[in-house]
């Protein structure tokens, strides 16, 4: 990891992105550490209050450690996207150096391409969305839209549907309308994290695990009176599992393994879309890094 450091200027923004369980957050640390600097969180669960264990966040020591944006201040039951965060994370860029954080590429993308102004949603279309098939959502978008996003993310699929719905204009047009990026990619470093898929596969059952062991049933019990599974904060992955679990419906064990699928299913998703659309970041083999 030091040869790693000793390519980052210490001046320039750092942007590190990777699939869930890389390391991403432990090298960002290391960079704060070494060189100064904030780190930012771009992750879309890490920002809600609910979630420190499921999402992985930083805990206390290393909050401690060095000064750190963006985590657990949105409460659980609000809403919270892309946009949210870029408004948010565009006045840190006038600050100390930040060094952003997270597996969520679609806030860098924004950062670094720039952001549709697309209007909000109102509440009757995200109704309507949740009471259609997905298949017809997908069927409802035109062939551009259909490959820019992952259709293998619900979340995706509804949201296309939903501005397509709202607006009348499919959200590839709305990106091809998009205004300069607040960030140019060419000033900063930017960095993706790949890694080997068995190691990271045996990384996230050990972090699972690990969270179990240090309350996440608890966590997630917190909330059991308090649950909606469409709200953002419940995506978190290993809450519906857990949950279900809770209710009755699984085994704590069913509850484990099909949170150890999803979040490797999650992480194959996060590999895709950094290979497709992070082609121009510096690429890092996260199982050779010392952290």
């Amino acid at each position: 990891m030091l040869d790693l450091l000793r390519t980052i200027d210490a001046d320039t923004p750092v942007l590190i992105a990777g699939p869930t369980a890389s390391g991403k957050s432990s090298l960002a640390l290391a960079i704060a550490e070494s060189q100064g600097g904030v780190v930012v969180n771009a992750d879309a669960l890490q920002v809600f209050d609910c979630w420190q264990l499921l999402s992985a966040r930083p805990d206390r020591a290393e909050i401690a450690r060095a000064p750190h944006a963006l985590y657990g201040h949105v409460p659980y039951t609000q809403p919270y996207s892309t946009g949210h965060w870029l408004r948010e994370v565009t006045p840190l860029l006038n600050g100390p150096r930040p060094i952003i954080v997270g597996g969520t590429g679609l806030n860098f993308t924004a950062l670094t391409e720039g952001l549709a102004d697309i209007p909000a949603t109102p509440d009757h279309i995200r109704e309507q969305a949740n009471a259609l098939p997905l298949g017809e959502m997908l069927d409802a978008l035109d062939a551009e839209t259909t490959k820019r996003i992952d259709t293998l993310n619900p979340a995706r699929i509804r949201r296309a549907w939903e501005v397509l719905t709202n607006t009348g204009k499919q959200i590839a047009a709305w990106q091809d309308d998009t205004p300069p990026p607040t960030l140019a990619l060419a000033d900063t470093t930017a960095i993706v994290m790949n890694s080997p898929k068995d190691w990271l596969n045996a990384r996230i059952t050990r972090r699972f695990d690990m969270m179990l062991d240090q309350g996440a049933l608890e966590e997630v019990k917190a909330l059991q009176h308090d649950w909606d599974p469409d709200w953002p904060s419940a995506k978190a992955i290993g809450g519906p599992e857990l949950m279900a679990h809770l209710n009755g419906e699984l085994t704590l064990t069913e509850a484990r393994d099909r949170s150890i699928i999803a979040s490797r299913q999650y992480a194959k998703r996060q590999r895709t879309w950094f290979k497709a659309r992070m082609k121009a970041w510096t690429q890092v083999d996260a199982s050779i890094l010392t952290i």
